[in-house]
C-alpha cells in the first residue's frame, strides 16, 4: 500500500474521469506517494495547517503504471507513480 496526499478541490475536478493525475503531474512527470512510514513526515514537510487534504489509499499491485522508489528528501526512497493513477487501484479515500 502507497499513499498520495490531495486536496478536495483537485479530487472533486477529476471525480469523473477513470484517472486520477494531480497537478504536479505535468511538471513533474510522476505521482509523489509514500508510505504509511513515511506519512506524517511529509505532511509536517508540506502540508502543515491545511485542512482541505484527502489520502488516498493505493493498492500497488493494482496500478497499471510503473511505480519506483527514487531517493527524494534527506536520501529517502520514495514510492513515485509514473502515469496517471488508475482508479480501481484507490481503495480508499479519505479527510486527512
Amino acid at each position: 500500500m502507497i499513499y498520495h496526499i490531495t486536496t478536495f478541490s483537485d479530487w472533486e475536478s477529476q471525480k469523473m474521469a477513470s484517472t486520477f493525475r494531480p497537478p504536479a503531474y505535468a511538471e513533474d512527470g510522476f505521482i509523489h506517494c509514500c508510505t504509511e512510514d513515511q506519512l506524517q513526515g511529509v505532511i509536517e514537510r508540506y502540508y502543515a495547517n491545511r485542512n482541505d487534504l484527502l489520502l488516498l489509499y493505493i493498492d500497488e499491485s493494482i496500478l497499471n503504471v510503473p511505480v519506483k522508489n527514487e531517493k527524494s528528501t534527506g536520501d529517502e526512497l520514495f514510492p513515485h507513480v509514473f502515469g496517471p493513477i488508475n482508479k480501481e487501484a484507490i481503495i480508499k479515500v479519505e479527510p486527512y
